[in-house]
């Protein structure tokens, strides 16, 4: 996956089924070239799919599976499935008119996780933005919007965070640097709120929030705030997520989430445990 996902926005299946073809391709040794002859089509329209970024016919498909050598049936109906529904637009595609098309990809594979992973430096991680200060740090980053975009990009970040209401939710788990906690975006009494919500939430099972702290001094990340999501289903790959300004990265590559891994494990290691997480943010609301 690279970045810039470009068009109308590929859903998480897409970005899913097109990384899944093309690990099969790969390891059968199979050009792009090779594998476009098969349906009837060209080098890059293989590359297009394998990057989620246009529909999937089952044909085609099924004749690509049968050239990687996939002849097992339940493997096969494994993937053909997600043929079937790989098109289908999400909830999020009401919102384009203020989602850019980098971000898309990112809600869609969110939304299909079971279990997120996130390091942020900046702010509260979007998913546990209490209203008050998404609209501070929607506004801060939006010089020249109006107020109804504004509210269109604040509802679109409380409609992502839905997802923990489902009984299949993903597994959330945050290490925030403190800088984040410290910084009093919206005013004191917004970050005041928004420091007891990160508490509440901490009593939901599928939640866990570590904060790196000052005193640690430097650690594994100081390159900035990424995030790795697993899937349900083992036979698709990790994604990692790496934001930048106006564009993203979408690393799926065995080395790079690999990489990724172990210093989000080293850093949920050096960082406080839950007890510890509570007891930081009771005395940094305090301090507002």
């Amino acid at each position: 996956m690279t970045q810039n996902q470009p068009g109308s926005g590929p859903t998480a299946l897409r970005i899913l089924l097109g990384s899944q073809l093309r690990k099969l391709r790969e390891a059968k040794n199979v050009t792009r070239e090779e594998a476009g002859h098969l349906i009837r089509g060209s080098e890059s329209k293989i590359s297009r799919m394998e990057l989620g970024r246009v529909g999937f016919k089952e044909r085609d498909v099924a004749d690509l599976l049968t050239l990687y050598g996939v002849v097992d049936h339940q493997a096969r109906s494994a993937v053909l499935d997600l043929v079937a529904t790989a098109n289908e637009p999400g909830w999020w595609h009401r919102f384009n008119d203020v989602l850019p098309t980098w971000f898309q990809a990112y809600v869609g594979l969110e939304e299909a996780a079971a279990r997120i992973r996130t390091y942020e430096v900046q702010f509260v991680p979007g998913l546990l933005q209490t209203k008050e200060y998404a609209r501070a740090v929607v506004t801060a980053g939006s010089a020249g919007i109006g107020a109804e975009e504004i509210a269109r990009r604040v509802d679109l970040r409380l409609e992502r965070q839905r997802m923990f209401d489902r009984p299949d939710g993903p597994v959330f788990w945050a290490v925030i640097d403190e800088a984040a906690l410290r910084r009093p975006i919206g005013g004191t009494e917004v970050m005041r709120a928004q420091l007891e919500h990160l508490i509440d939430l901490m009593r939901q099972p599928s939640i866990t929030i570590q904060i790196m702290p000052f005193s640690f001094g430097g650690h594994p990340s100081e390159g900035g705030a990424f995030s790795i999501l697993r899937f349900p289903d083992t036979d698709l790959p990790d994604v990692v997520y790496v934001e930048q300004l106006a564009s993203a990265l979408y690393l799926d590559k065995r080395e790079d989430v690999d990489r990724y891994t172990e210093v989000m494990e080293r850093l949920c290691a050096v960082s406080t445990t839950p007890d510890e997480t509570i007891e930081l943010l009771r005395a940094i609301a305090d301090e507002f």
